[in-house]
């Protein structure tokens, strides 16, 4: 910037330019404390680990199971991050690095809890029965999500940071007061705790003991910003002062999520509040394609979380417990070929909606207002046939 100097003449004359710097607020503090230990039942290495307070007994069927759900969704984010490229998709947010997490939590849920996603939770929508199309169609432009909220306990995507946490709290709310066996599992990342919705969204359901998980996937960076920006402590711990419990948990370990979310869900079923789970992480890619996060991170950071890749360990499991043989993992592959070939096409062959789409879901019925703004489009468009235009 410029600043003015005084002459002796007592007249003023900008001085020499310098630099506006932004200093990072605290920056003089010591970075976050050493990390606390996490709830992990799977090391990076594909080993069998076990933890006081979080067993689980996964059948053979289901860990191939949790394996595939991965591999595919994993597919389709990749797939669908092309087609973006290509011109296919406006935006695509990717969840690379954070399918154990999404897998787990969905797999966690019973049939009657209802989800409430971010717009990043695609392996969640997988593991309710969304058909991936019906997402892809929102980032398309094609309609604002083309699944039902109520038959698939999915909410649809909210692209208000924090907003949905708000939503699960009144949900849970209605849950408890309608004597429901169910609850809801709020989504949020690291950078929304710093919203001022999710901290009251926490105080409500503390107040009143809502039936609500919050799932909080710490990626590291929010959409640029690392961690130690947004909190001068882990991120599970602040669930205390809210008066719940927090838990962190490795969220590149889908048992781990799986169990610890479970266990979540049912103490908010049986009454006992709400929890915080911090599913610790990382976004491998970047925040949205309209993203580059070699402008705030290291290679070699991103280097170093690839050695603790959510599917690697699941299949190095699954292989030296013989648990799956090449064939499996040849015929999930396979599947995953599949997978994105009908995405693909699909994707491309999505028709447009009419113009007048916009109209029809506005209110339950159409009012005067509406209908007359409806005919005044229709006429404008007609102006244009014939037109040359």
């Amino acid at each position: 910037m410029r600043e003015l100097v005084s002459e002796p003449d007592g007249s003023a004359v900008p001085s020499v330019t310098t630099e506006a710097v932004d200093p990072v607020p605290g920056a003089g503090a010591p970075h976050l404390p050493q990390q606390p230990d996490l709830v992990q039942l799977l090391s990076p290495e594909g080993e069998r680990l076990e933890h006081p307070d979080y067993s689980i007994d996964v059948s053979a069927e289901e860990l191939r199971g949790l394996y595939r759900d991965l591999v595919l969704v994993r597919r389709w984010d990749v797939e669908a991050t092309a087609l973006q490229r290509q011109g296919e998709l406006g935006i695509w947010a990717s969840l690379l690095g954070q399918e154990a997490a999404q897998i787990g939590a969905g797999r966690a849920m019973a049939d009657s809890d209802t989800a409430f996603p971010t717009y990043r939770e695609h392996g969640v929508a997988w593991t309710r029965g969304v058909d991936p199309l019906h997402v892809i169609s929102l980032f398309r432009g094609v309609d604002n999500g083309g699944w039902d909220p109520v038959a698939t306990g999915f909410n649809l995507y909210t692209v208000v940071i924090g907003a949905q946490t708000l939503h699960a709290t009144g949900y849970a709310m209605g849950l408890q007061r309608d004597g429901a066996e169910s609850a809801a599992l709020a989504f949020l990342g690291d950078g929304a705790t710093s919203q001022g919705e999710v901290n009251e969204a926490m105080i409500w359901a503390a107040s009143f003991s809502a039936p609500v998980v919050f799932f909080c996937q710490n990626n590291q960076y929010a959409i640029s910003v690392p961690l130690e920006r947004q909190s001068r402590v882990p991120l599970y711990q602040r669930a205390a002062g809210f008066g719940f419990p927090g838990v962190r948990v490795d969220g590149n370990d889908v048992l781990a999520v799986l169990a610890v979310t479970r266990a979540a869900l049912a103490a908010a079923r049986e009454g006992q509040g709400p929890t915080f789970i911090e599913a610790f992480t990382y976004r491998m890619g970047a925040h949205t394609t309209s993203d580059d996060p070699t402008r705030y991170r290291l290679a070699s950071e991103l280097e170093e979380w690839k050695l603790r890749d959510p599917i690697a360990r699941v299949k190095a499991y699954l292989s030296r417990t013989g648990v799956a043989d090449a064939a499996f993992f040849d015929a999930v592959e396979a599947e995953g070929d599949e997978l994105a070939k009908r995405i693909r096409s699909g994707t491309v062959e999505m028709p447009d909606p009419p113009g007048t789409a916009m109209f029809d879901r506005v209110y339950a019925e159409q009012t005067p207002p509406l209908a007359a703004q409806q005919a005044e489009f229709e006429a404008y468009q007609a102006s244009f046939e014939g037109a040359g235009h």
